[in-house]
């Protein structure tokens, strides 16, 4: 049975396929080995949103090679996406698919269940993946060469997946995927399954909380109000939606080839406006895309101003091999770095301002992450960090709720009090 070191780069997506992974390892009898030093097989999930992450990429992948006295296999996006890179660096690498790398490690052994296996938890989180791929094919986006189109289970396999994840003790569902708006597109006549699979997550026995990952404003608009409805009607769903507009101007997104319109993005916002009184909205920006003019940026800072996310993911454009952007004329650095810092700038403004609106408030906190010292780390119902300095001390241990006063904030996330 072999020992294996696993490392995991990039969104919660990636982390669902590395608990995948992972399972199967479990199952098949093989454990986890203490440092890359001690495994027999060295796993890399890799990530390859920026030109700097695949730099990192290359670098820990080398440092593994080195450091790894057994195998080395390379997986995940940029592995997918960009392969032969790990070879022209001369890394001695097993580069496959997601789906090949236990059947790599298990080298043909049919899997074992052992009385320790144990469902793969990151602590009190589960993560499920509920489909792969989008039906997207943004001109500046990598990741689609490595997933393809939209691949979806069935609602009644991902409802039992997400049970088992619950049974398993885990008290908080991340829902993953590289879209999730489109879940069920390529099996419900391009009609999204996630309201319903949402409901019937939420009628499963047990106390947690449910967290949607990224859904691209087109695959969400469709099916807004209904969606709206399902997170109004379930307490266990976090009131937190992340659609990515990336920009404030139709004519950039035509370039971007995004599906959505920034009115059907405004839709959806006033959608979940109107169905729910707290909230949170989280969404993307691109600073400085190759066919960006100044009009189009001032668009885009008027947009963040009109919908007022709570949590925003501002990136300077980077070329990506191998995509249809990279070939367009791009924008001077100094330009794209003055726009970044125009979006954070205002991006800050308004984070801090929704968690001065905690402030006074009582929130009902689902403690999941240890913090530094006796801190413990949570969010309430919109998804909103919360921060219980002496939790520890208090007793409380992850996976408990509890009732909080907030009582101040570091712009970004708040701090609270037991009440």
């Amino acid at each position: 049975m072999a020992r294996y070191h696993i490392e995991t780069y990039g969104c919660t997506s990636n982390r669902g396929e590395t608990q995948q992974i992972e399972q199967a390892l479990r199952e098949g009898g093989h454990h986890p080995a203490d440092a890359p030093d001690e495994a027999d097989v060295a796993i890399l999930n890799t990530c390859t949103v920026l030109e700097k992450t695949e730099q990192n990429m290359l670098r820990r992948a080398k440092e593994l090679d080195a450091e790894t006295p057994g195998d080395l296999v390379v997986t995940g996006c940029m592995a997918l996406a960009q392969g032969e890179l790990f070879r022209e660096e001369e890394i001695d690498a097993e580069v496959l698919h997601w789906d090949d790398v236990p059947q790599h490690v298990l080298n043909g052994e049919c899997p074992t269940v052992t009385p320790d296996t144990e469902p793969v938890l990151s602590g009190v989180v589960g993560i499920l993946p509920i489909a792969r791929g989008c039906m997207s094919d943004c001109s500046y986006c990598i990741t689609k060469q490595a997933t393809g189109r939209i691949e979806s289970p069935s609602v009644e396999e991902n409802v039992e997946k997400a049970r088992s994840l619950v049974h398993a003790g885990a008290k908080e569902i991340r829902i993953t995927g590289q879209d999730t708006g489109v879940y069920g597109w390529d099996t419900n006549q391009g009609t999204s399954l996630l309201p319903e699979l949402l409901d019937r997550i939420c009628d499963i026995d047990g106390e947690f909380r449910v967290r949607v990952g990224m859904a691209n404003p087109k695959g969400v608009h469709g099916v807004r109000e209904e969606l709206a409805r399902v997170f109004a009607e379930n307490e266990k769903l976090y009131n937190f939606l992340h659609a990515p507009v990336q920009s404030g101007s139709d004519d950039v997104l035509a370039d971007m080839r995004r599906q959505h319109h920034v009115d059907e993005y405004v839709e959806v916002v006033e959608t979940f406006d109107e169905s729910l009184d707290y909230w949170t909205l989280s969404t993307d920006f691109i600073a400085g895309f190759p066919t960006e003019e100044p009009a189009d940026h001032e668009q885009s800072i008027a947009l963040m101003r009109e919908t007022r996310p709570e949590k925003i993911n501002v990136t300077r454009f980077s070329k990506r091999p191998g995509t249809d952007a990279a070939n367009m004329k791009g924008l001077g650095g100094q330009v794209k770095k003055d726009r970044s810092k125009e979006l954070s700038e205002l991006k800050m403004d308004l984070v801090g301002e929704a968690y001065e609106e905690m402030v006074g408030t009582e929130q009902s906190v689902l403690l999941i992450e240890d913090g530094t010292d006796e801190s413990l780390v949570g969010y309430d119902e919109a998804y909103r960090q919360v921060v219980i300095a002496d939790g520890e001390e208090r007793g409380l241990e992850l996976g408990d709720v509890v009732d909080v006063e907030i009582t101040s904030h570091n712009t970004v996330y708040a701090f609270g009090v037991p009440s």
